[in-house]
């Protein structure tokens, strides 16, 4: 009984199981179901996005003039400055002058003791009289030696060259020449004296430390007692400005702004002690030599390959400053902005036109589909501002105009730019070109973007950028 019961239970558990279990093409239609539910969503959820409508930002391409500068920082040096010391060692007697004073070529700007000095010409006078003494004692000596020798010639002649004897004329005819000997060598003892006294002369006046020009005192580093001790470099006592009413500024220029920068441009500067006011200068030199050649010069091999290591490399460039209320002094940091270029009445297009590029239009039946995969794919874009300068040459430049409501390509010559406008320039036609022809530049549809045609870039290169035309700078969507 028990085991028919058991039977009848494994038999209608075995039933119950093949009926639970479902065919596998139903598996599979569950998960595309869900696909289908998931795409749905993406469709609704992106797709309704294509209803937005696309919106520009323009700007008008005007008529003005473009300044373009290139900005250097530098340090204001006075035209000359002179640094004033002392040749001789000494304790400095007085100082006449202090910081910020104005002097006149020669004053008297500070003095050393002179008692020793004063010494040293007192024995030098007594050398020198002594000197002159020995001459006067040669001279004598010289003038008994010529008489000597004239008494013994009137006697040879009246004797008949009989008397003296010949060795009796050579010992006079010598002692003639000592003695004009020992007056030449009194003489030059003499020179030698006085030269000895204006030496110590010329010390004795070098104790006046003076101003050789007109100027300022810009530093003062000696005080009264103050011990100066001048070996192989004189030490600096003062150091002058001469005239700070005109001034320098020295600048460093880039390598890569250098070759538009020449002597005689204008430019103006600021500095931090008058931020609201400019002040003007114009350029007198602009070195050949570059910072990294100055810093091998004066330093040696390992700190000339640590200045190199840098990359940077700059040119010092002088500029001539007016300083009539003496508002500036020297070593103020100033930034500069040399002007390189001035063009008046040029065209100008805003460079926020050149780096917008416009959306590529997905193919027609993609587009007008509408179907679920278009909507969450991204949209490419073209020309991005990279892509537009490749091959299109330095001078070429993009902007995009409104025509019938669509973005359309307009392909132009570059000018010079100043960072937020770019000049607009014609392009050159080729020599015996028709007149109203076609103007092509570069060959074949190299400089078309993407899915663009010759003709279509053909007539990219016939529009025109002029005043008042509008410029697309950028785009954005709303809702419809």
């Amino acid at each position: 009984m028990d085991t028919e019961t058991t039977n009848s239970t494994d038999l209608s558990r075995t039933l119950r199981e093949g009926l639970d279990a479902a065919p596998a093409w139903q598996r599979y239609l569950k998960w595309a179901a869900i696909a289908l539910v998931i795409l749905a969503a993406a469709y609704f959820t992106f797709g309704r996005g294509d209803s937005k409508a696309v919106t520009y930002t323009t700007q008008d391409v005007v008529k003005g003039d473009l300044t373009v500068t290139v900005t250097a920082t530098g340090n204001l040096e006075p035209r000359n400055q002179v640094e004033i010391g002392s040749e001789l060692s000494g304790t400095v007697a007085k100082v006449n002058v202090d910081v910020n004073d104005e002097v006149k070529a020669g004053q008297v700007l500070a003095s050393l003791d002179t008692t020793r000095l004063k010494a040293q010409v007192l024995q030098q006078e007594s050398s020198l009289a002594s000197a002159e003494a020995r001459v006067l004692q040669a001279d004598a000596s010289a003038k008994e030696a010529r008489a000597n020798i004239a008494r013994l010639q009137k006697v040879r002649e009246l004797s008949g060259n009989k008397l003296p004897s010949q060795q009796d004329m050579d010992v006079a005819e010598a002692a003639v020449a000592r003695a004009d000997g020992e007056l030449a060598a009194a003489r030059a003892a003499v020179a030698q004296s006085r030269a000895s006294l204006e030496a110590v002369r010329t010390d004795l006046g070098k104790t006046e430390l003076r101003s050789p020009i007109n100027g300022v005192i810009l530093v003062r580093s000696v005080e009264p007692g103050q011990t100066v001790a001048a070996s192989l470099q004189a030490p600096v006592l003062f150091i002058m400005a001469e005239d700070l009413k005109k001034m320098e500024l020295h600048v460093s220029v880039d390598e890569a702004d250098v070759g538009s920068v020449e002597v005689g441009q204008e430019a103006s500067f600021t500095v931090d002690a008058y931020p609201n006011r400019r002040f003007s200068a114009h350029i007198t030199q602009v070195h050949f030599a570059s910072s990294n050649t100055k810093a091998s010069t004066s330093s040696s091999s390992s700190s000339q390959a640590s200045a190199t290591s840098t990359g940077v490399v700059t040119y010092e460039t002088v500029l001539e400053v007016d300083n009539p209320e003496l508002l500036l002094r020297p070593g103020m940091t100033a930034t500069a902005e040399i002007v390189t270029t001035n063009i008046e009445d040029a065209v100008l297009v805003p460079n926020a036109a050149l780096r917008f590029s416009p959306e590529t239009a997905e193919p027609a039946d993609a587009a007008r589909g509408g179907g679920p995969l278009s909507a969450i794919m991204p949209r490419m874009r073209f020309g991005g501002p990279r892509q537009q300068q490749k091959g299109t040459g330095r001078r070429m430049g993009r902007a995009y105009i409104l025509e019938e409501g669509k973005p359309a390509l307009v392909m132009f010559r570059a000018g010079a730019t100043d960072g937020r406008m770019t000049q607009v320039l014609p392009f050159e036609r080729p020599p015996n070109a028709p007149e109203g022809g076609a103007v092509r530049m570069g060959g074949g549809n190299g400089n078309a973007p993407p899915g663009m045609t010759p003709e279509e870039m053909q007539k990219a290169f016939e529009r025109k950028l002029e005043p008042g035309t509008k410029v697309i700078t950028d785009s954005g969507t709303s809702a419809p």
